[in-house]
């Protein structure tokens, strides 16, 4: 077999395992998958079953090689099965899975988060960021006594229903449901804003006055692709939600340890009230948390009368692969390295666009990024939609077919892990200026 390190140009694509697999999925799961941006509806094509991953590499059922850029979807910021993560992962798992009891390293991981998150002095262990969200905004109703949440169009807080609220909402409307399934009445008390709009969530507060317990945000927009905060924007959510007696949380379940080692809040030097986390702090295995103000974070059960639980809560597995993930992203020069690594690409990848006269819109934050192809300046998620999926698609396919593996959406983040080196980068940019050209080829010839 091919070693995982090696990095070769890709031959023919092959995909007739993965579609003998897809095939015996859809039989037993809805759409043969179970999230559904894996299905590749979104750009054509269906979906590879992954084998095995190592380092920056991902091999396939038929036996394709790509570098990935998916890292499952955030978490692997040091790339697949690394070493000292899989060895505390089988140590942990050598002496028991779960046991629905404390252990020493639930209180070592929750050190390591409070050490490195100024504003959480407590943390919650939970086992997805859907709930964190979902906990951590229940505690935002608690402590204030208000039933309305801010959130932002285009930002996604996990599939809870009162948060399934749709993009296209109007600002300073209430929310309608995203799914069937969700009552209007569950959404009701959820306003979804433009992004990056800070006049709009004035407005609001004036608009509801001692009615909105939180605005709850993703500080660098993950889920529209990657859209920075405008200048001025956190501070002003900073100010106005002071003012008003309400709670700033801030999502970092994505940005948590990717783009700074304390998140986007150290980033931009911003402290909320609560913040919510999950992907990175679990080090490849599922677990999420959030955590703030001791004042707040005590009215949680069994301390308050806040109720939440979780049978798999802190599970040891989860724990020791995060503790190991943190410590190793505490060592000095990482985020130098990975900050270079990842501006080099996303320059690259621009470089790529231009050359071939594809107009894209570049978002990155840290060791994550997105292209946009568009010719509009990306700031919500508007502008976001501005973009044509259809060359998207295009892209995604070329690079496919060159062994690069990205996500399979235009409105996801790429993501840099400290084991993509010089070379993955160089060739991943060689593969870029290639399928622009596809891009750029197609676009331009007979309809």
């Amino acid at each position: 077999m091919t070693e995982m390190s090696d990095i070769q140009t890709a031959p023919p694509l092959r995909t007739e395992r993965s579609a003998q697999l897809f095939a015996e999925a859809q039989r037993y799961l809805p759409g043969g998958v179970n999230s559904p941006v894996r299905a590749f509806k979104a750009v054509g094509g269906q979906p590879l079953f992954i084998a095995r991953g190592e380092g920056a590499i991902i091999e396939d059922a038929d036996g394709n090689h790509f570098i990935d850029y998916v890292g499952s979807w955030g978490p692997l910021i040091l790339g697949h099965a690394h070493p000292e993560v899989v060895a505390a992962v089988q140590a942990a798992a050598a002496r028991g899975t779960t046991y629905g009891a404390p252990t020493e390293l639930e209180t070592e991981l929750a050190r390591l988060i409070v050490d490195a998150f100024p504003a959480m002095e407590l943390v919650r262990f939970v086992s997805s960021g859907t709930e964190a969200a979902m906990s951590a905004l229940r505690l935002a109703r608690a402590f204030t006594g208000r039933p309305l949440i801010v959130k932002f169009d285009g930002c996604y807080h996990g599939h809870s229903d009162f948060l399934l609220v749709k993009a296209g909402s109007g600002p300073l409307t209430l929310g309608a449901p995203d799914s069937p399934g969700v009552p209007a009445a569950v959404t009701a008390q959820t306003l979804s804003l433009p992004f990056n709009d800070l006049d709009a969530v004035s407005q609001a507060f004036e608009r509801h006055p001692g009615q909105i317990a939180a605005v709850v945000l993703e500080p660098v927009a993950g889920n529209m692709g990657v859209v920075p905060p405008v200048a001025g924007f956190l501070t002003g959510l900073r100010e106005l939600t002071r003012r008003h007696g309400a709670l700033l949380v801030f999502d970092e379940v994505m940005t948590g340890f990717r783009v700074a080692y304390g998140g986007a809040q150290v980033l931009y030097d911003i402290e909320p009230d609560l913040t919510c986390l999950s992907k990175i702090i679990g080090g490849g295995l599922p677990a999420g948390a959030y955590g703030g103000r001791r004042e707040i974070m005590q009215l949680i059960a069994p301390l308050g009368p806040v109720y939440q639980a979780g049978t798999l809560s802190g599970n040891p597995l989860a724990m020791a692969a995060g503790a190991t993930t943190l410590r190793l992203l505490g060592r000095p020069g990482v985020y130098e390295r990975l900050e270079a690594s990842s501006a080099r690409l996303h320059e690259g990848l621009l470089a790529a666009a231009r050359v071939a006269g594809v107009p894209v819109q570049g978002g990155r934050a840290g060791s994550m990024m997105t292209l946009f192809f568009t010719d509009r300046p990306v700031t919500d998620y508007e502008s976001a939609r501005t973009s044509d999926t259809a060359r998207f698609a295009r892209f995604h396919r070329a690079m496919l077919e060159q062994g690069i593996y990205l996500p399979p959406s235009q409105f996801e983040a790429i993501f840099v892990s400290t084991a993509h080196g010089e070379a993955e980068i160089d060739r991943t940019i060689a593969a870029a200026h290639a399928a622009m050209r596809v891009v750029a080829g197609e676009a331009n010839g007979p309809a």
